[in-house]
């Protein structure tokens, strides 16, 4: 089993806070089976557990390579999402894309998704329920593609996959590690757009994660 329990063990820059209070989250307690892709995505097209699935226009399961060593996970879907059906391509994606192409990550390097797969009314922060109910199809995700680094994009990822009382300012920037998987929380690009001086903040973050990739990549 492709184990990515978040709950014990952590070290590498994580606050001591942090330490024994990281949610259980991507893959611990899951007991469902792992789905294939192909039935992942038609279980997620059919979708009804939780309100979300009333108010969607598209399920927005994800973008990239599916045998990709980077995981970015975002909050949910916005309206441009919803509309095409794909994650991160209204103004905050093309952000994300234009830091992704100038820190040289190839196309095959990520994969982008996030913690819900329909876009929450007016764009609101999705609830505990919503996430809940959604992150059985995060976990699979995550079990298909076995990536080495995942990268938390904004406070409602790093809420699920880190810890629901931190603070993405204080703890952004900072490797948390376990059993050789890496996770690195920073902004969501959308953050960047209210405020650009968090652009060279999160290119920091972003640069980190690409030395990282390219360090796993190198002979041992």
């Amino acid at each position: 089993m492709y184990d990515i329990c978040l709950s014990e063990n952590l070290h590498v820059g994580a606050p001591r806070y942090l330490v024994g209070a990281l949610s259980k989250v991507l893959i611990q307690g899951g007991n469902d089976p792992v789905l294939s892709w192909e039935e992942l995505e038609k279980r997620c097209h059919g979708c009804t557990r939780c309100g979300l699935a009333k108010t969607r226009t598209n399920v927005v399961i994800g973008r990239g390579s599916k045998t990709a060593p980077v995981m970015l996970i975002g909050e949910g879907p916005g309206e441009q999402e919803d509309l095409q059906g794909k994650p991160f391509v209204g103004a905050a994606g093309q952000l994300l894309d234009l830091l992704l192409s100038a820190l040289m990550f190839k196309e095959d390097d990520y994969y982008i998704c996030n913690i819900v797969k329909c876009r929450p009314p007016g764009n609101r922060i999705p609830t505990d329920d919503e996430a809940e109910s959604c992150l059985p199809w995060l976990r699979n995700q995550t079990l298909l593609i076995r990536p080495r680094i995942m990268v938390c994009l904004g406070a409602t990822a790093m809420k699920y996959i880190i810890d629901r009382s931190a603070k993405i300012s204080q703890i952004r920037g900072q490797w948390i590690e376990r059993k050789g998987f890496w996770i690195m929380p920073t902004f969501h690009p959308a953050a960047l757009l209210r405020d650009i001086s968090k652009k060279p903040l999160m290119f920091e973050d972003m640069k980190k994660v690409k030395l990282k990739l390219d360090e796993l990549r190198s002979p041992q």
